[in-house]
Order: C-alpha cells, then structure tokens, then sequence
C-alpha cells in the first residue's frame, strides 16, 4: 500500500495576468499594421512617416510593458 503521508512534489503554478496578454497584442498590432514602409496598411494607403514611426514605438513600449508582469507566481 501507498503512504498516505507522502508528499507530492507539485511546481508552483503560474498565473498569466490577462491584460499584459491584451497589451502585448495590441502592441504587435500596432508594428504590423503602421511599420514604416513594411506595415500592412503602409502597402496599401499612403501613411505619413510621423504616423508610422510614432505607432511603431508605442506599438514597442505596449509589447515591453506587457511582457515585463506577464507571469506572477501563485
């Protein structure tokens, strides 16, 4: 028979925080549609340059803010 005191070794469970998972795809988003003159809606419309850069580090700043607390330790 099996000791019934045994313990089991669990992992600690990780808890993904669902708004940095919103964050990070808007920031991919954002760098695949207004990147400049490789963006999605740069091919098809014309997109000034101050439209295009300003997206593409805001769209840098959400992915580095949504990975920095993605995973906390339960």
């Amino acid at each position: 028979m099996g000791n019934p005191n045994k313990q089991v070794n669990n992992k600690p469970r990780v808890k993904i925080k669902f708004l940095n998972v919103l964050l990070i795809l808007l920031g991919a988003d954002l760098i695949l549609l207004f990147a400049p003159s490789v963006g999605i809606l740069n091919s098809v419309f014309y997109i000034g340059d101050v439209i295009g850069w300003s997206a593409l580090i805001a769209g840098i700043l959400l992915l580095v803010f949504g990975f920095r607390g993605l995973y906390q330790k339960r």
